[in-house]
């Protein structure tokens, strides 16, 4: 019987995949690929691509993956992207252009085992929504959203809820005063976090 999914009984340690030009989106491409450790893009220089939601989401095993040759430059959605990836310790996405984007809710949600996380240069300034962005990740210790901006966000909810183990925020462009859902942000956030609004100033909660 042909079938088009893998389990782990395949042993498979190298796919090559080659992606029509004619595709536009990337919706959940390798969802619930339990079975892979390992990710490396060596070339991924598309630029039609505009949707890459739920791309890794449930990839339980995946422990590494290199997304520096990525090209995100006209990418609007990246909205559960990372969702349950619960093996993945350390992710670097300092090369994404997220100037398009407007969605990023539960982008790292349930992300339990990811302690860092480097999204400083994410340029914000058209998302709408990062509700349950962080949801979850109960190892991340800190984060840096400095380049960050709120003005154009409608929902931050649950944005932080279950990070248990969070200390410190760089935020410095933090305003909430707009947002209309902004409710359980800090849900089981430890009591003593502190986040920090304008250097040299803390917000402890």
């Amino acid at each position: 019987m042909k079938r088009n999914n893998l389990n782990p009984d395949d042993k498979i340690t190298k796919i090559k995949i080659i992606i029509d030009y004619q595709i536009i989106t990337l919706k959940g491409l390798f969802e619930d690929c339990k079975c892979i450790e390992s990710m490396n893009f060596k070339r991924f220089l598309r630029n039609n691509i505009n949707d890459m939601s739920y791309m890794f989401t449930g990839c339980s095993s995946l422990k590494e993956i290199n997304l520096s040759k990525f090209n995100t430059n006209n990418v609007a959605d990246i909205s559960s992207m990372f969702w349950g990836c619960i093996s993945l310790v350390k992710l670097d996405l300092s090369n994404f252009n997220t100037n398009k984007v407007t969605n990023m809710s539960n982008m790292f949600s349930r992300c339990s085992s990811l302690k860092e996380v480097n999204i400083k240069n994410f340029n914000t300034n058209n998302v709408t929504t990062m509700n349950c962005m962080f949801s979850g990740c109960s190892s991340l210790i800190e984060l840096d959203l400095s380049n960050f901006s709120t003005n154009n966000l409608d929902d931050m909810n649950f944005m932080f809820s279950g990070c248990s183990s969070l200390k410190e925020i760089n935020f410095p462009n933090f305003n909430i005063n707009h947002i209309t859902n902004k409710s359980c942000m800090f849900l089981e956030c430890p009591s003593g976090l502190k986040m920090k609004i304008r250097a040299p100033h803390y917000y402890t909660f």
